[in-house]
């Protein structure tokens, strides 16, 4: 495991994030962040040359559809149970005047 991580890159990071760590506790993180970093180091040996990026995992073609209305809106049956309406709406008492 390569030492990459320092202490003061620890207490930057610890700052960032809003966290206090103990002694034990920044030195599993300096244990972890070099082992995140070799990860990253060993994935950099594949070969990616003719490799096209993605933005999805899976294959999205034109995910937007036409807004078409099927079964209306339902608004008739809606406002048969209200205490109140007026032209085709709720009729609410005021919040403030």
């Amino acid at each position: 495991m390569a030492e990459r991580i320092d202490d003061e890159t620890i207490a930057y990071v610890s700052i960032l994030a809003k966290l206090e760590l103990s002694s034990e506790e920044k030195e599993q993180a300096k244990k972890d962040m070099g082992r995140m970093l070799d990860y990253i180091d060993k994935l950099n040996e594949l070969d990616t040359e003719g490799v096209e990026p993605m933005s999805h995992v899976f294959p999205a073609q034109n995910v937007f559809r036409e807004d078409v209305v099927t079964n209306g809106d339902g608004s008739e049956s809606t406002l048969m149970n209200v205490p109140a309406r007026k032209d085709n709406m709720f009729v609410v008492p005021k919040t403030f005047e």
